[in-house]
């Protein structure tokens, strides 16, 4: 008998979402907080003390990734090679297309707090609850909006007994699969802007996606100069540059 519920689980997360509630779910990169609307948005984005140039992410599985962004062929590429030939978790940002069914769903507000410069942020391959909750976001047009489930500044979350109450209070509903996969790396999942071909934050299994680009692709990401240096893996800017 399965220990996981992993798709009664996610239908009850989506009836939440749809009905306007918040959920608390699991990533192998770390807890999330997510809704589908502005006003779960806003709660979320309140209680965390956010800063007002953060912006919501998007979990979303390839289909939805590939619908919506408008990347480069290369570029698409890229993603796919990360995500499916290595089964890896990524942060992809990208432009992308207003039009697309999810994004109308969310409304012009809500997406303006989850954009900057014409591009997205998608959370992909983040593990087996994620695939099934972002399936069900595409096939009901339900968006699922958000970000990690932790007080602005205190670092991600991997366990649910880490989160801080007042988080946990506002969750509707939360789903428990105790340690996230990638809690080793202390750090979020790796976040590349596709669009420009810039690192935005060192995060989970940066080495190996930093490996795949590099031999396949030969692009060439910045070294990582560890937690001591860069605790929460964002970067200014750093372009990516190619091998020679």
């Amino acid at each position: 008998m399965p220990t996981l519920d992993i798709a009664g689980d996610a239908r009850r997360t989506i009836d939440v979402i749809k009905r306007g509630g918040i959920a608390l779910v699991p990533n192998q990169t770390g807890y999330a907080m997510t809704g589908a609307m502005l006003d779960p948005l806003q709660k979320i984005y309140d209680t965390k003390r956010r800063g007002s140039h953060k912006r919501n992410a998007m979990a979303a599985d390839l289909e939805t990734q590939r619908e919506m962004m408008t990347l480069g062929k290369r570029e698409q590429e890229m993603v796919e090679a990360i995500t499916v030939d290595f089964d890896l978790p990524l942060g992809v940002i990208g432009t992308f297309r207003a039009d697309h069914p999810l994004l109308v769903k969310l409304g012009s507000e809500a997406l303006k707090a989850s954009t900057a410069g014409g591009t997205i942020g998608n959370l992909l391959n983040a593990g087996p609850f994620h695939k099934e909750l972002t399936r069900l976001s595409l096939e009901e047009v339900v968006p699922l909006f958000g970000s990690s489930a932790n007080l602005s500044g205190t670092g991600t979350k991997f366990a649910v007994e880490d989160i801080q109450p007042e988080l946990l209070a506002i969750a509707d509903i939360t789903i428990d699969y105790g340690l996230c996969r990638y809690h080793t790396y202390r750090r979020a999942g790796t976040l590349i802007n596709f669009s420009t071909m810039q690192v935005v934050r060192i995060g989970a299994c940066y080495e190996l996606i930093s490996g795949v680009l590099k031999r396949w692709f030969g692009v060439e990401l910045p070294a990582d100069p560890g937690l001591d240096v860069l605790p929460s893996g964002h970067l200014n800017e750093f372009a990516l540059k190619s091998v020679q």
